[in-house]
């Protein structure tokens, strides 16, 4: 349902005395409420607010292992494009590229790629998604052309990208599939029959599983690995509490 093209605008300052984009390592209590501010966290990944979808108000308070959202005031269909995707990333997305990663790296080289991550989840419409991205190029700026969604949790009348292709099983447990295209990348969706609120995994699993369906080929490269929500109205508590991913080759 995401469409990762953002505005190529610069940020707009929502209130004074609000806004905070770090450029260093951060601590407790960093709040971004720049559309697209940032700022990093353990000295490997990237917390950002990317408020890509609507002009409404949205914060979040950064941790030194996650984040949280403090203010969340848009509100969209829910037949429609979400909000935002306030996540923690490693690796490149528009240019922004975690400290020291490893990515983009190229399939057939990547041997490991182990990743954890713990949610906490409030009221709201919302989906709590981790997305994989994919490209024929090592690309490290604007819309890649695979996307792999990982939806830990659904909340409200929403849906993936596309339509559902099956049902399948990964890092032992069941998902049901959903392809499609959001008019800029392919989508493909592993959606839970539950809440997931903490799971450790290996993304190549994934990559493994897109790749077996004729999606992309080892050539291709992973770019980055990200995780977070994408709040349709409410939001404000849910957060990631914990992340952690590596990808060597």
């Amino acid at each position: 349902m995401r469409s990762t093209i953002r505005a190529l605008t610069s940020a707009v300052v929502l209130a004074a005395g609000t806004i905070l984009t770090a450029a260093g390592p951060a601590h407790a209590d960093v709040t971004i409420c720049d559309q697209f501010g940032s700022t990093t966290i353990q000295g490997r990944y990237v917390v950002q607010n990317n408020r890509w979808g609507s002009s409404a108000a949205q914060c979040i308070n950064v941790t030194s292992t996650g984040f949280r959202i403090t203010t969340q005031q848009g509100s969209k269909p829910t037949n429609g494009a979400p909000l935002s995707y306030p996540s923690v990333f490693l690796g490149c997305h528009y240019t922004n590229c975690s400290p020291g990663s490893t990515l983009p790296m190229q399939v057939s080289r990547i041997r490991s790629a182990p990743s954890s991550i713990t949610y906490r989840y409030v009221g709201g419409t919302f989906d709590a998604a981790y997305d994989i991205w994919l490209d024929p190029t090592p690309k490290t700026n604007g819309v890649n052309q695979m996307e792999i969604m990982i939806w830990f949790n659904r909340q409200g009348p929403i849906q993936p990208v596309g339509g559902v292709t099956g049902n399948t099983s990964i890092g032992g447990r069941s998902w049901q599939v959903w392809q499609g295209n959001n008019g800029s990348n392919n989508v493909i969706s592993y959606v839970a029959p539950s809440p997931i609120t903490s799971w450790s995994f290996s993304v190549l699993d994934f990559v493994n599983d897109v790749r077996a369906r004729g999606l992309i080929t080892t050539a291709w490269y992973l770019t980055s690995i990200q995780a977070g929500f994408e709040p349709w109205s409410g939001g404000v508590g849910l957060s990631v509490d914990t992340f952690s991913a590596s990808v060597s080759g």
